[in-house]
């Protein structure tokens, strides 16, 4: 036992237990607080075992919380489970590690079972059962903890009562949690917080901002607060300006206010602005852990550049599965299957346990890179080799594997024997793969699927209407459009966005609101012209021919992205690299234009659309024309 804790550097005469036990108990706690994994934890646990003090309540409760310090939950079973006579403390200190385990279910269970023991839970306790009722959305189960506080006089209890507000807010019971709020006597920045994120809980963004104006001083947590919620709700764009207001107020962002805020940069594709947060964080040391490095991963991914991704992940000292997710996900999205594939690999190799979300990245990589085989040998090792069960959206990543590489039939089969019932998503990636790969009857007969289950919605419409189109069958197309618009849904509108200079510019279908939309226009006329002369001849099959040749042209040549592109062209130095974030998948002819002009101009053009990037140079798409 001395060789053990002198191989983890503890001093032996700390561990004297011969000495008066409360001097004992006060060194044993202080050597507890400074481990760091369950190995340091260990030994010192081993000596207080040999000299019979695993009973003492207060060594047990820091050993309790420390297990939870250094997530190992397996020890800390071991330890609650070796004690005969827990008291409210102990009960606390456990379900605080199964809370922060993400154990939610063990947490409620352990939490009857102490109420089952006529232990009398006090507002510690109910708080951390409270937490665990919240992330599980277990109304039913909440109410009745709330009654229990109610009888035992604990819901004036401020934490209890922001806890109430907080499982409410999640659970949708927007009322009780308002009627909570309002009794509160004494309304501060974190209760209004709590509130903040109730409503961006439940998409109701102008009630939260309303909200948040009502506060005079608002610390680091609020702003992060606001910032989160409008990233969450698609308002990517006022989660930036509201980051800059911050600024201007003097309030230092944190490491989750980074996340954040990154996460905005993702989603719009602002690699400038991407970079500056980057290098502020560099600039006021802020620590670059897991969770920011994986932001930063994830921002450059989406921003389409790929190479800075990968030295930030190569560079993190520490590297836990999302930081692994966050590297797969990016090099699929990127057009490089091969090496998401290999940094899974990398990842199982090195120890660290996949979840469902690494098992959706590494999936979709295969799908993105038509690796078939492989996709399938990955799929099968989820419940053989890691005991995972396959979900859904895994035997959707399979379909659109089979859909892109033109084996529809194949994937038509594939769902008929699928363990799980098929829903709307993959009967429509199938009817995608169909009309690519202009596999028509079998597109009716899933459009068909649809219909009768109840499934379809606006997408079937559309990706039906387009399949009769390229079919020839513009009646059929004409009708179903005409159906949709009884229905009163209309089809997303393109949009295209660039950024120049820290400002994004965002363009529609022939769009003319631009301040320099002549110069924009007549860059495009002169682009499709050399195109022409090159050997471009714009695809017009897929259109009505109920107009002439020149007007199906016209209507292909002011697609969002073209515009967006030609601004680029006249804003941006020669040789520049032009990105532009679509919200629609990118159209066939578009892919071509795209491709010709990248080599024409000689610049890089990287095109992000609903489903990937598409990084162009010389004519040459990353896609390899695969999408």
């Amino acid at each position: 036992m001395n060789s053990l804790i002198q191989g983890i550097g503890i001093p032996l005469p700390s561990l004297r237990l011969d000495d008066s036990h409360a001097f004992a108990r006060k060194h044993i706690i202080s050597l507890l607080q400074k481990c760091k994994t369950a190995e340091e934890i260990c030994p010192i646990h081993a000596t207080v075992v040999k000299h019979g003090h695993e009973d003492d309540p207060f060594i047990l409760f820091e050993l309790l919380r420390m297990c939870a310090k250094c997530n190992s939950i397996g020890y800390a079973s071991k330890v609650f489970q070796r004690i005969s006579n827990p008291n409210v403390y102990l009960y606390t200190a456990f379900i605080d590690v199964l809370v922060s385990s993400g154990l939610y279910l063990d947490c409620i269970r352990i939490y009857i079972q102490m109420i089952e023991e006529f232990i009398e839970p006090d507002n510690y306790v109910i708080t951390s059962v409270l937490r665990a009722c919240g992330f599980q959305l277990n109304l039913r189960k909440g109410r009745e903890i709330h009654g229990q506080a109610l009888k035992l006089g604990l819901c004036s209890n401020r934490s209890v009562k922001l806890k109430l507000i907080e499982l409410y807010g999640k659970c949708g019971e927007l009322g009780d949690a308002q009627r909570l709020f309002d009794e509160m006597p004494k309304k501060d920045v974190v209760a209004l917080t709590v509130m903040i994120s109730c409503f961006f809980d439940h998409g109701m963004v102008d009630k939260a901002i309303v909200m948040f104006n009502f506060l005079k001083t608002k610390d680091a947590v609020c702003w992060t607060a606001m910032i989160d919620g409008l990233v969450r709700n698609g308002e990517a764009n006022k989660a930036l300006k509201l980051f800059r207001q911050m600024q201007r107020e003097g309030v230092r962002p944190n490491q989750v206010t980074i996340v954040c805020i990154l996460s905005a940069c993702a989603q719009l594709g602002t690699l400038e602005l991407g970079k500056w947060i980057h290098s502020y964080v560099n600039k006021y040391d802020i620590e670059i852990n897991h969770l920011v490095g994986s932001a930063l991963i994830n921002m450059y991914s989406r921003c389409g550049n790929i190479d800075e991704a990968e030295k930030i992940f190569c560079s993190l000292q520490q590297r836990d599965v999302t930081t692994y997710n966050s590297l797969i996900v990016g090099f699929s999205l990127n057009g490089k299957s091969v090496e998401a594939v290999q940094i899974f690999q990398r990842m199982v190799s090195g120890g660290i346990k996949p979840t469902n979300i690494t098992f959706t990245a590494v999936l979709n990589a295969c799908s993105q890179g038509g690796l078939v085989d492989l996709g399938f040998e990955i799929f099968e090792t989820m419940s053989i080799e890691y005991g995972i069960e396959p979900q859904i959206e895994h035997y959707g990543c399979l379909v659109d594997l089979l859909g892109r590489a033109g084996r529809v039939e194949e994937a038509y089969k594939f769902i008929t024997n699928m363990k799980l019932p098929p829903d709307n998503v993959i009967w429509g990636s199938l009817l995608g793969a169909c009309k690519n790969h202009k596999k028509f009857e079998l597109g009716e007969k899933v459009a068909q699927i649809l219909f009768e289950s109840g499934e379809a919605d606006s997408g079937t419409y559309i990706l039906l209407s387009n399949m009769y189109s390229s079919w020839g069958k513009f009646e059929q197309a004409a009708e179903l459009r005409k159906k949709l618009k009884e229905l009163g849904v209309e089809k997303e509108p393109g949009c295209s966005s660039i950024e120049v200079a820290n400002e994004i510019h965002e363009f529609l279908l022939g769009d003319i609101r631009h301040p320099q939309r002549e110069e924009i226009y007549k860059t495009l006329k002169e682009l499709t012209r050399i195109l022409c002369l090159r050997g471009y001849c714009p695809d017009t099959e897929s259109i009505s021919p109920d107009i002439g040749d020149q007007e199906k042209r016209w209507a292909l040549s002011i697609h969002s992205e073209r515009l967006a592109i030609c601004y680029g062209l006249i804003s941006t130095k020669p040789q520049t690299t032009i990105r532009v974030v679509k919200n629609l998948r990118v159209c066939n002819d578009c892919h071509t234009f795209v491709k010709f002009v990248s080599e024409i101009t000689g610049r890089e053009i990287v095109l992000r659309d609903r489903n990937r990037f598409h990084h162009l140079r010389n004519g040459v798409c990353s896609c390899a024309d695969f999408w």
